[in-house]
């Protein structure tokens, strides 16, 4: 298969594929893979499909191939996680943390680096909280390629050796997570690699993009009522939502989930637009654009979430246009109920970070709301291993 080119969605412009592509339209719109039409009438998969190891494990993610926009080039047989049903949630858990690195994020970087490889890239660059960093260092290391990774100064320690220990150098820059990614921009600007974001680069949302497919085939195609998921730059979440609706799209599913975003209160961009700018205090109540609820606890800024500290995501309309297309919503949580969230994920056996606790966190919020119902079949990733949280 050709590498795809890029395009842009906004002013249609069309990059051809190369190692010096760019990373972004110069009208500033995030781009697109250019794909063939014909690849989605190409899909042959079993009616049912009864449980993960019916699929082939060999394969991981990449039984979906001819869905996807790249061709495997990378791969650690990552995907197919497991999906829990737990009693204490009412829900079906997706244990994205057992996946290679401990998080969800090697969605993205198996088809980003075997996109690499397509573009005959010799080194990749990175900014990252730590969970996609590592990602990227490890998918890099498996190519053969160099990798450069921004992170924060005050990354967690288990995460940045994560990342060198895969041989990748580790650029830790003070400041915010936009300064990171400032001196990112900087350095792909000056020509020192090609930008693997997991933000921008669209070959990442092809690779999320399978954590639908996954929760449909293991649900024997029938998609959940409702998938609550965390958001930040909204990879995993618009992953979620190309996903289901590439399945209709085929023809393998009928209807759309509703996605329901969790943010951290103070990072939480997404729910103060919903709420028109104003329907979150950054500094107390509970995120969701009311005053705290009797016997709720007063929450300040979110500081444990940490995966998901963004001011500015780069799809931001993106998000709003999912939300709006599958009837879903936005909250946010702060850091007292990640706490005692956290607390439960892990006395009920899930060895998770603190941002895995967000969105079950905000699974019971909605439930208090009446925005889930009792009854609804819902699903909710667990993003990242509790391993790499030292």
């Amino acid at each position: 298969m050709v590498a795809a080119d890029l395009y842009c969605p906004d002013c249609g412009t069309v990059y051809e594929a190369g190692p010096g592509e760019p990373w972004r339209c110069a009208c500033g719109h995030p781009l697109e893979l250019r794909e063939d039409p014909s690849r989605a009438e190409a899909v042959d998969f079993p009616s049912t499909i009864e449980s993960p190891p019916a699929m082939n494990a060999n394969d991981g993610l990449w039984t979906f191939a001819d869905l996807l926009p790249v061709e495997k080039r990378v791969t650690l047989q990552e995907g197919l996680t497991p999906l829990v049903e737990t009693d204490r949630w009412n829900a079906s858990f997706k244990l994205e943390y057992v996946s290679p690195t401990g998080s969800f994020k090697d969605r993205g970087a198996t088809t980003t680096l075997s996109r690499a490889v397509e573009l005959g890239v010799d080194t990749v660059i990175e900014d990252s909280s730590g969970n996609a960093g590592a990602a990227i260092a490890t998918y890099a290391a498996r190519a053969g390629l160099d990798a450069e990774i921004y992170v924060p100064a005050d990354v967690k320690p288990a995460k940045r050796r994560a990342i060198e220990r895969a041989g990748a150098r580790a650029v830790a820059i003070e400041g915010s997570r936009e300064d990171v990614t400032e001196a990112c921009l900087e350095a792909v600007a000056a020509g020192d690699g090609w930008y693997a974001s997991h933000a921008w680069n669209p070959a990442f949302y092809a690779g999320t993009m399978t954590f639908a497919f996954e929760i449909a085939a293991q649900r024997d195609w029938a998609v959940p009522d409702a998938v609550v998921l965390p958001v930040g730059h909204g990879t995993l979440f618009l992953g979620a939502y190309r996903g289901f609706s590439r399945l209709v799209e085929a023809g393998l599913t009928d209807e759309l989930p509703r996605l329901l975003g969790v943010q951290a209160v103070g990072s939480a961009p997404v729910v103060r637009r919903l709420e028109g700018e104003t329907g979150v205090d950054e500094t107390s109540g509970d995120g969701t654009g009311d005053a705290p609820e009797a016997g709720d606890p007063t929450e300040t800024t979110a500081t444990l979430a940490d995966g998901i500290r963004i001011a500015t995501p780069a799809r931001e309309d993106e998000i709003l246009d999912a939300i709006d297309a599958t009837d879903g919503d936005a909250i946010a949580v702060g850091d007292e109920t990640l706490e005692t969230t956290l607390e439960s994920l892990h006395t009920s056996g899930f060895n998770v970070e603190p941002t895995s606790a967000v969105a079950p966190a905000g699974l019971e919020r909605y439930r208090e709301q009446g925005m889930v119902e009792p009854d609804d079949e819902v699903v909710v990733p667990l993003t990242g291993s509790g391993l790499k949280y030292s």
